[in-house]
């Protein structure tokens, strides 16, 4: 099946950006292109980082994954890319892509101390998106984007709440 992504909106573009940042990524991305593997599987091949970077991908919406039987007959998920390919629609303010590749290109130690304020403004309940943005004093495109770099967090319509595990 032929899935094409296509990219409408500038916050949209940071797991893309994220999803090629380090070598360990984009050789998993590039092996979940090819076949279905398991996390196990990636890891043996890719250690830790790797099961991060498909746990990564999961949130991220770029892979999509089945249940498949292992060695010893218990069901474990399997992995592969979710697109073929990509359309970008790149027409945007200066302000937003400058938001959107700030979130995205921002260091990890950085991340993390902004990434644990919205956790703690967002708390166990979710929060209405604008007010976190007020809370923190960033720009609506800024915490979108943030959030969209999170393994942590989700937007459900307005309100940014805790990941789900599936």
């Amino acid at each position: 099946m032929n899935r094409i992504k296509v990219i409408n909106e500038p916050s949209e573009l940071v797991p893309m950006l994220r999803s090629v940042d380090t070598a360990v990524k984009r050789d998993v991305l590039k092996e979940v292109t090819l076949e279905w593997r398991t996390a196990d599987e990636i890891e043996a091949k890719f250690g830790l980082e790797g099961r991060e970077a498909i746990i990564f991908f999961d949130k991220m919406k770029l892979v999509e994954s089945r249940w498949v039987s292992n060695d010893g007959g218990f069901p474990v998920k399997s992995y592969h890319t979710f697109y073929t390919s990509f359309h970008i629609n790149a027409q945007w303010p200066v302000y937003e892509i400058s938001d959107v590749l700030a979130a995205a290109m921002m260091s990890e130690e950085d991340y993390a101390e902004i990434e644990a304020k919205i956790l703690k403004e967002v708390g166990k309940d979710g929060k209405f998106s604008g007010d976190v943005a007020e809370a923190l004093g960033l720009t609506a495109t800024m915490l979108k984007s943030l959030v969209r770099r999170s393994v942590n967090l989700d937007y459900h319509g307005h309100r940014i709440e805790l990941k789900r595990e599936d």
